[in-house]
C-alpha cells in the first residue's frame, strides 16, 4: 500500500497514549478536505510491533508520508490538520 503513488499518510499510535487520542478528529479533518488524494492508516505499535521497529518508532503518535515505497515525511507528535494538509499537498 505505501508503494502508491498517492501519498499515505501513517499513523503509529497506542491505546495507552494520551495525544494519540487527538488525533483522529484531525485525521478525519485532512481526509474530509483531501478525499480521494490521500489514504490515511493508522498503526497500532502494540499490536504491530514489527512494522513500528522496521520504520524506528521510538514515540507516538509518529506521523509519517509514504510515496511510491518511500519515506517523504515524519513527525513525532501532534500535528494540526491544516498543518498536515500542506504537507500532504506537496506530494500530491
Amino acid at each position: 500500500m505505501i508503494g502508491s503513488d498517492k501519498p499515505v499518510l501513517v499513523d503509529f499510535s497506542a491505546e495507552w497514549c494520551g495525544p494519540c487520542k487527538m488525533m483522529p478528529p484531525i485525521l478525519k479533518q485532512v481526509k474530509d478536505a483531501m478525499g480521494d488524494k490521500v489514504t490515511i492508516i493508522k498503526i497500532d505499535i502494540d499490536k504491530n510491533p514489527t512494522a513500528a521497529n522496521a520504520y524506528k518508532v521510538q514515540s507516538v503518535p509518529t506521523l509519517m508520508i509514504f510515496k511510491n515505497g518511500e519515506t517523504k515525511w515524519r513527525q513525532s507528535g501532534v500535528v494540526q490538520a491544516g498543518q498536515l494538509q500542506q504537507v500532504i499537498a506537496q506530494f500530491v
